[in-house]
């Protein structure tokens, strides 16, 4: 339906012929443009930042990677701007199409990543993710993904946006290719599939949800039942953690302000000497981001650190944990246009997405189910770490 213009998902078409055959022969994919290739300029979603750096001599470390295991670079896809947003709508290089909802966003950071394998474009594409910039473009439009094990992939290559939580990852159009991308992205070693012990129900994840898509997830985790006999256990994150934190709060005192404070001295710096052009919402959310007190770092760095040790202790062998990965289908495009539309959504869908990211977990998000038409996805997680069992386990209860 859609071909590589009218899908808006690329900024940049090429190919790169892979260096040998490997475990992705006959694959092709794209790459965020946070990304460096070789040769062509990388524009992390500003025509500013594009005007004042030169292209790159080398590939990021995991493009080559995936190219020796014999996958085909198509080019590179259109990321929101300095990739901070998760909503898609890029005011310089425009919106990617959500093949599923044309109507809808595609969500962000990555989301030309996400629109270019649900249009059937390639057959898996790379990004990045910190708050949600993986996962959120993943469920709007419909599609697998993987945020692994926070560092566990080289970001050697990568333009530096939230180091304290950031990754890259994966999308791809079904488990297998995801799960091969995935095992070439981390280097991992065959191994004997691990038996699932308990499947844990994240409770706050679907309270946060709007009715109808925590409804519609429920009835299909309902089924799950039939098929493993794992324990099914509904659970809270205070219960998790032994301390009365909730996923809002998770957000508020941890994820955000750590991601803020990062951006101002990965990019914020560049900014303010740069004065580069901003697109209107970008500048507004960026005098927010300059208004945050960096005297009270080290309170949001231990609290990362608390919360990452206790739910790192939590996870016992063979356990998962399951939850919407984020609260709502995509909104219509201009929605955000309203600011309480804006921060209903990011409010509530980054409380959910931070529990992955300060707790640096593995979570694929699968498209489960759909609400008036429009994709849901569900996020499964592992334990730290624990990226090979999660993908086997992903492959066991929904493949």
């Amino acid at each position: 339906m859609y071909d590589f213009s009218s899908s808006g998902a690329f900024v940049e078409t090429f190919t790169l012929e892979p260096y040998s055959k490997g475990s992705l022969d006959g694959l092709t994919f794209a790459v965020k443009d946070n990304i460096d290739i070789a040769g062509h300029k990388t524009s992390y979603g500003s025509p500013s930042w594009k005007d004042k750096h030169d292209a790159p001599s080398y590939n990021a470390l995991c493009i080559d990677q995936l190219l020796e295991a014999g996958a085909t670079c198509l080019g590179k896809t259109v990321s929101d701007e300095f990739t901070y947003s998760l909503d898609g709508e890029s005011y310089f290089f425009g919106t990617p199409i959500n093949p599923t909802v044309p109507d809808r966003i595609p969500g962000g950071s990555s989301s030309g990543s996400a629109s270019a394998v649900a249009c059937g474009l390639v057959d898996f594409s790379i990004g990045t993710d910190s708050a949600g910039s993986i996962r959120v473009p993943a469920s709007l439009c419909g599609v697998y993904a993987m945020r692994p094990t926070m560092h566990r992939i080289s970001e050697a290559g990568v333009l530096p946006f939230v180091p304290s939580t950031s990754t890259v990852g994966a999308f791809a159009g079904n488990l297998n290719t995801l799960g091969k991308v995935m095992g070439t992205l981390l280097r991992s070693e065959n191994t004997t599939p691990e038996k699932i012990q308990n499947i844990y129900l994240l409770e706050d994840a679907f309270t946060l949800s709007n009715t109808e898509v925590a409804k519609a997830l429920k009835c299909k985790i309902d089924a799950l039942s039939s098929r493993c006999d794992a324990n099914i256990i509904s659970i809270t994150l205070g219960e998790i953690t032994n301390d009365p934190m909730t996923l809002d709060k998770l957000n508020a005192d941890a994820l955000r302000p750590l991601q803020t404070f990062d951006f101002l001295n990965t990019v914020g710096n560049w900014i303010e000497n740069e004065s580069p052009d901003l697109s209107p919402f970008f500048a507004m959310k960026y005098e927010t981001v300059r208004n945050f007190d960096r005297k009270k770092v080290s309170g949001s760095l231990m609290l990362c650190e608390k919360m990452f040790n206790r739910i790192t202790s939590f996870f016992q062998k063979g356990d998962l944990i399951l939850f919407p990965t984020i609260p709502t289908i995509a909104p219509l495009k201009g929605a955000f246009e309203h600011m309480e539309t804006a921060m209903d959504f990011y409010d509530r869908t980054m409380a959910i997405t931070a529990f992955s990211g300060v707790a640096r977990l593995p979570e694929i998000t699968i498209p489960m189910t759909t609400v008036d038409n429009a994709p849901v996805g569900l996020s499964i997680a592992a334990g730290f770490y624990q990226d090979e069992f999660l993908i086997s386990a992903v492959k066991q209860l929904f493949q």
